[in-house]
């Protein structure tokens, strides 16, 4: 029996959501979440799948274990891998001097002392507890995997399994000629500066005027990118909808032709573009992190370079304007998610290393007693 490892599971966050598919869809798993800090001996776990780098300090190495690192904490003390100075991603890896030259000067995140040293200590610890243990990691993109070789873990060690996710919408059909004519463009999201709000409005003003956006989220940021709205002219043409439940959302989904996702720094992975392609709906998305992972450039939607307003902008104009194309990459965007991407599929993948992972433990732990 397979048993899930997280601190808790009451949020609302996207690794809960996840964890929450799995235990629809898995038929070999447990129901209880674990706690490693509160439970006792681990030898009685046929596998522990830990999600929370919080749990890594719980390990006792007496059962085989896998870690799915969902977010850049682990190799980035800042956990976002960004410069929101320079509004530019982070190529270096994690180290104190260029880290805390990142802090002070270049905006990755937090510049208080006691959290930016907490923040390294944690990551080092991470990293340090899985060098040793060498337990079996899951990256959700080939991105995160090379992350985490760069800061020293082995190659062999880290394995990347795509995400998928559920379907549960009932209407999975393209954009229809009235729908595209309303000419509503979607963004869904957390409204903070690195998701790209400001960009996305740049590249609205310069746009086809006639394209209107709805922003599903909410946010800090919210008041200064209204404000940013009002001075381009371009508050007229958004709509905001706040934190949208399920049937909204999937309303929202089906009245809009394409889904915007203008992310300035690199996203593990481009779980907007599954919710997108399961709805039929192509994608106009940044070419940073995971995301271009998710995708077929021109097949299933648009890739663009960040931060480029008129590059955007021009994308935004051309699925407005061409129904044909934006119907050919919303077929293929529903068909690569068939194909890949289904919960189905990546329930398949855990699979297939939950037992790779479990002959290993025992093969090892046979040799040790034997000798």
């Amino acid at each position: 029996m397979i048993h899930h490892c997280i601190t808790t599971l009451e949020s609302k966050g996207g690794v809960q959501t996840y964890i929450r598919s799995l235990l629809d869809r898995q038929s070999d798993v447990s129901q209880e979440i674990i706690n490693l800090l509160e439970v006792g001996s681990q030898s009685q776990f046929e596998l522990l799948h830990l999600h929370d780098p919080q749990q890594l300090s719980g390990l006792t190495g007496l059962c085989p274990t896998v870690f799915t690192l969902h977010n850049h904490s682990t190799y980035c003390p800042s956990g976002t891998k960004y410069f929101s100075i320079a509004q530019t991603c982070c190529d270096r890896p994690m180290s104190y001097s260029g880290c805390t030259w990142g802090r002070l000067v270049e905006g990755c995140g937090s510049r208080r002392p006691q959290r930016i040293l907490k923040n390294f200590q944690t990551s080092y610890q991470e990293l340090a507890i899985l060098k040793k243990t060498q337990i079996p990691i899951i990256a959700v993109s080939e991105y995160a995997r090379q992350q985490l070789i760069s800061q020293g873990i082995s190659a062999k060690q880290v394995t990347t399994v795509y995400h998928g996710i559920a379907e549960t919408i009932t209407s999975s059909a393209p954009p229809t000629r009235s729908i595209h004519q309303e000419q509503r463009l979607l963004f869904v999201g957390r409204i903070v500066p690195e998701k790209g709000l400001v960009w996305l409005l740049k590249a609205l003003a310069q746009a086809s005027s006639s394209i209107q956006l709805d922003i599903a989220g909410e946010g800090w940021f919210e008041p200064q990118v209204k404000k940013l709205a009002k001075s381009l002219g371009v508050e007229n043409r958004i709509t905001w909808h706040g934190w949208c439940d399920r049937p909204t959302l999937n309303r929202l989904y089906h009245q809009s032709f394409a889904v915007v996702f203008p992310s300035l720094w690199p996203e593990p992975a481009g779980l907007i573009t599954l919710e997108a392609y399961a709805r039929s709906r192509p994608v106009i998305a940044s070419n940073v992190g995971g995301i271009p992972e998710y995708m077929l450039p021109n097949q299933t939607g648009l890739l663009v370079p960040p931060n480029q307003p008129d590059v955007l902008a021009e994308a935004m104009t051309v699925l407005a304007n061409d129904l044909n194309q934006t119907t050919y990459l919303a077929e293929q965007g529903y068909l690569h998610l068939q194909k890949y991407f289904t919960i189905e599929h990546h329930v398949k993948n855990l699979a297939h290393l939950y037992d790779c992972v479990i002959q290993e433990f025992h093969a090892k732990s046979s040799t040790v007693h034997s000798q």
